[in-house]
């Protein structure tokens, strides 16, 4: 299924992704750092819920509480319990 998610105090205005039996792929942001974005997008092509969660939860940006990482590992998060 695909999924929209509006991050939170983060330059990204946007996320998208497709989760199929806790598998993310086809993540994208819209906004942000490009490069870095893509990169992380990328490198987590096919992962689980739970390996997202575990490696980018808790990720900050600079003076932020958050980063664009973070907002990824709750968007899938959400999506994840939104789907049971």
């Amino acid at each position: 299924m695909h999924y929209e998610y509006t991050p939170e105090n983060v330059c990204a205005q946007q996320i998208s992704f497709d989760l199929d039996d806790n598998i993310v792929t086809n993540i994208q942001f819209y906004g942000g750092c490009n490069g870095n974005l893509k990169a992380i997008s990328t490198l987590l092509e096919g992962s689980t819920v739970d390996f997202i969660q575990e490696k980018l939860l808790g990720n900050t940006c600079g003076r932020r509480p958050t980063s664009c990482a973070d907002q990824l590992a709750k968007a899938v998060k959400s999506a994840s319990l939104n789907q049971n």
